[in-house]
């Protein structure tokens, strides 16, 4: 939000006035929802610290949301900025870069450090790599322009951070223990910090038509996600999801080699 900028707003009685700006409680909406994103990042933290790490991979989710949230309402209400743009990059890597990293530390490091001063390295490393590829991540997406905007260059933070957090949400409800358990998590956290700074291209949905027309077979997937996330609860419905969505790239990717060597 670029104050200076707003003090000079035309007065709607001048001559040569079109069309008046928005007001200045406008530019402070995305901004405050960018903000509830960093503030459900912190919270993260501060669960993680105290030990509820189930709440703590809930609030990363929330801060997803509110991610997805600041960004629209700013294009919808024309009130996009530079600062806008910088501030929710900050935020990005506190919700989505330091506060997984610290979460899947707090969750592990003490449990796998009973197995040895080797794999509590292992385990601050794999922890430190992630936030490391989601700084890397975040610099790449604001110098470079994409493309194509339908496509991100390798896995948005907000993604991998919804895989780490449904992992370790998914294990902390059903109490998982055991070293190889402790090793697929933080062999998870690294994974994902290594999708984050790759070249594969991962579908942005930024070409869907919101207010364009759908078939009617599409309106059944509303329902059908609802029943996914009953039967098999939100903590796996979401790591489901989002796990797919990370896998989908290198995935196609393997498809593609093969069905070129193929041909």
């Amino acid at each position: 939000m670029n104050i200076e900028s707003q003090s000079h707003i035309t007065a709607p009685d001048e001559p040569g006035t079109s069309a008046r700006r928005p007001r200045r409680g406008v530019y402070l909406l995305p901004n405050l929802i960018t903000t509830a994103s960093l503030f459900f990042g912190f919270y993260s933290i501060v669960a993680a610290i105290d030990g509820h790490f189930s709440r703590a991979a809930i609030a990363i989710f929330v801060a997803m949301i509110c991610d997805g949230l600041d960004g629209r309402i700013a294009r919808w209400t024309h009130t996009q900025s530079a600062f806008g743009k910088e501030y929710d990059s900050l935020a990005d890597m506190v919700s989505f870069g330091l506060t997984p990293s610290i979460v899947a530390y707090q969750w592990g490091v003490e449990r796998i450090s009973e197995y040895g001063p080797v794999w509590g390295r292992f385990g601050w490393l794999a922890s430190f790599f992630y936030a490391v590829c989601a700084a890397l991540r975040l610099a790449r997406f604001n110098v470079r322009e994409a493309k194509d905007k339908r496509y991100f260059e390798g896995l948005p933070s907000p993604s991998a951070a919804a895989c780490v957090a449904g992992v370790i949400w998914v294990l902390s409800e059903f109490q998982v223990a055991g070293l190889p358990k402790l090793i697929l998590c933080f062999t998870i956290t690294a994974g994902m910090g290594a999708l984050m700074v790759s070249k594969f291209s991962y579908w942005s949905g930024k070409d869907i038509n919101l207010r364009g027309k759908v078939p009617w077979a599409s309106l059944a997937l509303v329902p059908l996600g609802y029943m996914f996330i009953v039967a098999f609860g939100p903590a796996e419905a979401l790591l489901t999801a989002f796990g797919s969505y990370a896998a989908s790239a290198p995935l196609f990717w393997v498809w593609r080699r093969i069905h070129r060597k193929r041909r």
